[in-house]
């Protein structure tokens, strides 16, 4: 992070925190089940968990648009405070909350919203942030703008982390006494220092050049971009929702403890901070699109006869290798996307095509991805299911990457 690396350093610590935030929701999904959202059937409950954690994208595009509009207006710094205090007061209501044998259905409604409000903060906050990223450096580009997906490699750490330290260091009964907040207060506490780094963060060179320009996001413009970015975000955000979704997999369908998934998990987010850099910044030399063809083959070919060998002899060995290749998938998949994404729009309509091209991939593709694959667990019986949603997914996106092959470089 050498180039830009104060102000880039600013992005990537900030970044990190919001997705922590939205990532830690999932992870303790089956405890929230069971306080939040308590039925007869402890599949049902998840499902409901699930489905809530699905339904705070819906609020994505209109963060998206809404926040990605005014950072293309007012300038990438002025949205980036906004989006990190919106996701800090969402997450303080999250934390705060009493349960629903506290205080009834007004506990889900309020988690709800919540996650609605967290939904809208994180729908602005990739397309400006990654936009921030691309700008700082056009000739390292690939690499610079990567850290966009490596920061969220460091979410996945702490996050996987603070649910491993849980599930290792306290009773079940502790846990849901108070021990399922306390990551949620970890990340309120780490809070302060991304709000004051992004305060005093530069504005992009770019954006400040292109500041009197008058090209704004357009449907009737930007139609093609959009497409191509939104079916190159939906295997991205299908795998990352899949690492999300082990461990509640590992305690309901392979029958491991439950400190399997989450210290197998922390392969992913090691992986993810370690190889992303390297993958955005081979983009550099090699071009955008070699290495997601490649890791998307791998899904698409792979998926299947992975979690068929997991399922015939469950183990945390066999979880953690999985993990770990999927892993590396995953960074060579998403290495080289930002700049990728970022090069699809011109400069004063960029924040918002980033923005809402991944709302909406994450919102219809992404964020109901736990949701389908218990789902299909459910109704075919095959424990292996969740690999058919990977199988579509890396289908759409490689026609995406074909068709970004052939679109050239806007006008800056």
């Amino acid at each position: 992070m050498a180039a830009g690396g104060a102000t880039t350093f600013a992005v990537v610590l900030g970044n990190a925190l919001e997705w922590y935030e939205v990532v830690v929701y999932g992870y303790l999904a089956a405890v929230i089940a069971r306080l939040f959202f308590p039925a007869k059937d402890p599949g049902t409950s998840l499902l409901l968990t699930f489905a809530s954690f699905g339904l705070s994208y819906l609020s994505r595009p209109l963060g998206a648009l809404l926040l990605g509009l005014y950072a293309d207006r007012f300038g990438r710094k002025t949205a980036l405070q906004l989006s990190i205090w919106l996701m800090v007061g969402a997450s303080a209501v999250i934390a705060l909350t009493p349960t629903y044998q506290s205080i009834g259905l007004a506990a889900p409604v309020i988690v709800v919203v919540a996650r609605l409000v967290q939904g809208f903060s994180a729908g602005g906050e990739f397309g400006t942030a990654t936009a921030y990223l691309a700008e700082q450096d056009a000739a390292r580009r690939g690499y610079l703008a990567s850290w966009q997906f490596a920061s969220q490699g460091l979410t996945a750490l702490l996050a996987t982390g603070t649910a491993a330290a849980l599930t290792s260091f306290m009773t079940t009964e502790a846990i849901e006494a108070f021990g399922w907040r306390l990551p949620f207060l970890f990340g309120l506490l780490l809070y302060p220092v991304g709000i004051y780094i992004r305060a005093h963060a530069a504005e992009t060179a770019d954006f400040s050049a292109a500041r009197e320009r008058p090209e704004r996001l357009s449907l009737a413009a930007h139609w093609r971009s959009l497409a191509i970015a939104i079916g190159l975000i939906v295997l991205g955000t299908v795998a990352v929702y899949t690492i999300i979704f082990l461990p509640s997999y590992a305690i309901r369908s392979l029958h491991l403890p439950a400190e399997s998934g989450f210290l197998a998990g922390i392969v992913t987010g090691v992986l993810q901070l370690a190889l992303v850099p390297v993958f955005g910044a081979l983009s550099d030399r090699i071009g955008r699109t070699p290495a997601p063809i490649a890791a998307a083959l791998v899904m698409l070919i792979g998926s299947w006869p992975a979690l068929s060998w997991l399922n015939v002899a469950p183990s945390f060995e066999r979880l953690f290798l999985l993990q770990a290749l999927l892993g590396i998938a995953i960074a060579a998949y998403l290495g080289p996307m930002p700049a990728l994404l970022a090069e699809l729009f011109p400069v004063r309509a960029r924040s918002a095509g980033l923005s809402l091209s991944y709302a909406v991939g994450v919102a219809v593709f992404g964020g109901i991805a736990p949701f389908v694959h218990a789902w299909l667990i459910l109704e075919t019986g095959d424990p292996a299911a969740p690999s058919f949603y990977l199988v579509a997914a890396a289908v759409i996106s490689l026609v995406a990457l074909l068709a970004a092959r052939r679109t050239p470089t806007p006008v800056r």
